[in-house]
């Protein structure tokens, strides 16, 4: 999960105990860190430029435009259009564990810079990359999580250089945000109708058959490509490789497996499609933290 600074820690005051905000700016972009220490309700905020807004500790209800109201968790972040109202809920922030977050927002005319220069060096097979679906709330992926780490580090340091630092990270962000995004709009289609997208069915294919064995071979010919072809289209617009994604969704489905209380964690990691128990638990701790026993421990208490 993302950790403040010691450079924040350090220097920030504490001058409101709801959305107390510190700001760090840079020449394309600002970071703030909102931090509240106690309980309270509709909170609105408004932010002038577009934001990604992920959370560090703590729980807030989000109330946004064009979504249902959700739980905003660590691991968690939401993109936002500029002058978005958000209107929060603070239902466990106390002093002792105070509900802390973080807002990047970029410069508009640099995110529309970085997005051109990703359709001229990354083309899509269909259409062009572009950030459409503001609102967009999503868990975030390990390389995310470090691109935001190394973020709050380089925007709380003294360098001379941290600009171009900053700007070549929040290039690469922006990279795995619009795949991640591609991602999720294939899986939306895939749900829908997978039969006008080969890669929305392909997808379709993989969540219908999480618990067998399904190979990248296998995958290409349902996409009715070559295997090259087809691992450098995916990798493209999906953000990661073929293999990589399977183990992620088989990961998503262990969790919600572990959430039963009826289903054991050996069950679990057979039902996801793991047939190697010291591989499944080694691979959930890398993703999740905890291993599948204390993750379905602490869903019990």
């Amino acid at each position: 999960m993302i950790q403040l600074s010691n450079g924040h820690l350090v220097t920030r005051k504490l001058e409101s105990l709801v959305e107390n905000r510190t700001i760090y700016n840079l020449k394309n972009a600002e970071l703030s860190i909102f931090e509240t220490h106690q309980q309270a309700e509709r909170v609105y905020l408004q932010l002038s430029d577009p934001v990604l807004a992920s959370m560090i500790t703590g729980k807030k209800i989000m109330h946004l435009n064009g979504l249902p109201d959700f739980d905003f968790f660590p691991g968690e972040s939401v993109i936002l259009p500029a002058n978005e109202p958000m209107i929060i809920d603070f239902p466990e922030a106390s002093h002792d564990a105070p509900t802390k977050c973080l807002a990047l927002a970029f410069a508009a005319d640099k995110l529309q810079q970085n997005i051109q220069v990703l359709n001229e060096q990354s083309p899509r097979e269909n259409g062009e990359w572009c950030m459409t679906n503001y609102n967009l709330h999503f868990t975030n992926e390990e390389a995310i999580n470090q691109i935001l780490q190394r973020l709050i580090f380089i925007f709380t340091e003294n360098h001379p250089s941290k600009d171009l630092f900053a700007d070549l990270l929040m290039q690469e962000l922006l990279v795995r945000i619009l795949q991640n995004e591609a991602k999720l709009t294939h899986q939306q289609n895939a749900k829908i109708n997978s039969n006008k997208n080969r890669m929305a069915y392909v997808l379709r294919y993989i969540q219908d058959n999480l618990n067998e064995q399904i190979s990248v071979e296998q995958l290409s010919k349902k996409a009715y490509m070559s295997v090259s072809s087809f691992y450098r289209e995916f990798k493209n617009e999906i953000g990661s490789s073929p293999n990589d994604y399977i183990i992620d969704e088989r990961i998503k489905l262990a969790e919600k497996l572990l959430r039963q209380p009826n289903i054991s964690v050996k069950e679990a990691c057979l039902q996801s499609g793991f047939n190697s128990f010291s591989y499944f638990s080694r691979i959930f701790k890398k993703r999740k933290n905890f291993s599948p026993s204390k993750y379905k421990e602490r869903l019990l208490k």
